[in-house]
């Protein structure tokens, strides 16, 4: 392949990376005010998919030192799965909320101002991660490798806190849940 044609391929990864990066939040946006009348809520997915989190956030760091230490192929593996645990996470993360009510968090003083901060720069930075994740991997399938490590030096520790953050949250809110 030329130059020409690694321009071409980019740019069509780009505009489905942005129509995912567009429709990804509208859809979970819309599916999180849909309820499915006469279901049981769902009320074991939160722990599962806060794991899923914390899975991937572990996975994330050992994908960091796969590549270090020159396990190419490796780290692809693991940054595939950790793709996969996001789009997992994701399904659960809309099945629960289509089938149980949103959970209001109980905490007072401090502590409540510290879970909103962290919640709402989590749900943020879970829409940021969208593009940046996909066009990071995007690169690399390209063998762009050079743009490639300079992106996912922005991407990795965004994902990163989005992954532990979600498992934070959880922890914050898990007393307060109506199972």
């Amino acid at each position: 392949m030329n130059k020409v044609d690694d321009k071409i391929r980019e740019q069509k990864f780009n505009r489905i990376i942005t129509i995912i990066s567009i429709l990804v939040p509208l859809v979970v946006a819309v599916l999180f005010g849909v309820k499915i009348p006469n279901s049981e809520p769902l009320g074991f997915l939160p722990p599962i998919y806060a794991s899923v989190n914390g899975l991937t956030a572990i996975l994330l760091i050992y994908a960091v030192w796969a590549i270090k230490n020159g396990k190419r192929v490796l780290h692809q593996n693991i940054m595939s799965a950790c793709i996969l645990l996001s789009l997992l996470f994701l399904l659960m993360y809309i099945a629960y909320h289509m089938t149980a009510d949103s959970t209001s968090y109980g905490g007072e003083g401090v502590l409540k101002y510290v879970y909103y901060f962290i919640l709402i720069s989590h749900i943020i930075l879970s829409i940021v991660i969208i593009p940046l994740v996909l066009k990071t991997y995007a690169r690399a399938y390209l063998k762009n490798f050079e743009r490639h490590r300079q992106l996912a030096r922005i991407t990795f520790p965004i994902w990163l806190y989005v992954a532990v953050t979600g498992v934070i949250v959880y922890l914050m809110i898990s007393p307060y849940y109506n199972y």
